[in-house]
């Protein structure tokens, strides 16, 4: 019996060598699909992550509202002004057109009118023809009248995006 001992102890050597090994392998299999899946999953993360900050980035940048078609533009009547020209009395007629999302922003911005065309008067005769005929000159006031339209109607720009648009010149004469 004691022969028939032996080799039954030496067979379970080979026999768990063979389990030893399979478990090993298991082991390493499953290490490696852990580690290959982990490395999957965090490159989609990182491309997420890549996708990300574009979208943050255009959230900080100025982003204009999709047109729901053509802008609306409505003309104001046109201003003569004295100009703050020292030594001479010069004039401007400027005419003037705002440039809106749409036809209700154009009648929220008629309840402002006599507010408006107060300030656009006093912006016009802060300057001297030189700066009028200027295109620097030009842009600013456009801009100056913009600001005050959106500051007098409470549409200020916000995020880069108000409903009033533009100021556009449709004639500027100065005398």
């Amino acid at each position: 019996m004691a022969e028939s001992a032996a080799p039954a102890a030496g067979g379970e050597k080979p026999k768990s060598k063979k389990l030893l090994l399979i478990i090993i392998a298991l082991v390493v299999l499953l290490a490696g699909g852990g580690a290959a899946a982990f490395f999957l999953l965090k490159g989609g993360h990182d491309e997420e992550a890549g996708e990300e900050p574009p979208a943050k980035e255009a959230k900080a940048k100025p982003k204009k509202k999709a047109p729901a078609g053509p802008p609306t533009f409505m003309p104001l009547e046109a201003v003569v002004v004295n100009l703050a020209d020292p030594g001479t009395t010069r004039y401007a007629q400027v005419g003037i057109t705002l440039q809106v999302e749409d036809a209700k922003v154009a009648e929220e911005v008629k309840k402002f009118m006599p507010a408006i065309r107060n300030g656009i008067l006093m912006q016009i005769s802060r300057r001297t023809a030189d700066q009028l005929l200027s295109a620097e000159g030009k842009e600013q006031l456009s801009k100056d009248i913009l600001d005050l339209v959106r500051t007098t109607t409470d549409m200020e720009e916000y995020r880069g995006y108000s409903p009033v648009e533009a100021v556009l010149f449709s004639s500027l004469i100065v005398q």
